[in-house]
């Protein structure tokens, strides 16, 4: 068992058959030290793929995408789910939907700051049904750049989200695997590289 799947066992609660609560370390509550460990564990696993700069989706994956972008030194931009005065023309628009919130959003980034020929790094806090990560390359694919893969903190191997990235082709690095949250109780994949942080 690696280091976040202890943190997850201890800090985490499955409200249901579907949603897992992590708010005290990483969706509302933010402990450095765990974010720190998981962007440098990112970062390694990327470490070759010539990363130019990283993209996630405020607000959750903010934290893990900034420590990842420190290990790396590149920028980190985050698609916005509502407009900004200061950023309304330019953009790059993906619609996505939240199954844990029930809601659909139009994610959208400036074109300045996501560009052709660059090769991005997509990180999120989770991987479900891969809504927010097909929009994400979406995003990257329509400003002309390339997808280097996807870095997950906690993916839900249990929903459809990684079949249907690596269908397109994607590369996927995913954490922690949550292979069932059934009856309360949260158990993992076991993983074919087990993560170092």
């Amino acid at each position: 068992m690696n280091f976040l799947e202890e943190v997850i066992l201890k800090e985490g609660q499955a409200l249901s058959e579907k949603v897992l609560k992590v708010d005290s370390f990483l969706n509302h509550q933010i402990d450095p030290e765990v974010m720190r460990k998981v962007g440098e564990e990112l970062a390694r696993r990327f470490k070759d793929a010539g990363i130019t700069k990283i993209l996630t989706i405020e607000s959750s994956g903010i934290a893990p995408a900034v420590m990842a972008g420190l290990e790396l030194g590149v920028n980190v931009i985050f698609a916005r789910k509502r407009k900004s005065l200061t950023q309304n023309e330019d953009l790059l628009t993906a619609n996505v939907y939240s199954f844990t919130k029930e809601e659909k959003n139009e994610i959208s980034v400036s074109k300045k700051w996501l560009t052709a020929g660059e090769n991005i790094l997509i990180i999120d806090d989770f991987l479900a049904h891969g809504e927010a990560a097909l929009g994400l390359a979406h995003l990257v694919e329509a400003a002309g750049a390339n997808v280097a893969g996807f870095g997950i903190v906690i993916e839900k191997s249990f929903q459809s989200g990684r079949e249907k990235l690596l269908k397109k082709g994607y590369r996927v690095e995913s954490l922690a695997r949550v292979a069932s949250l059934s009856n309360g109780s949260i158990t993992f994949t076991r993983q074919t590289e087990e993560a170092r942080i």
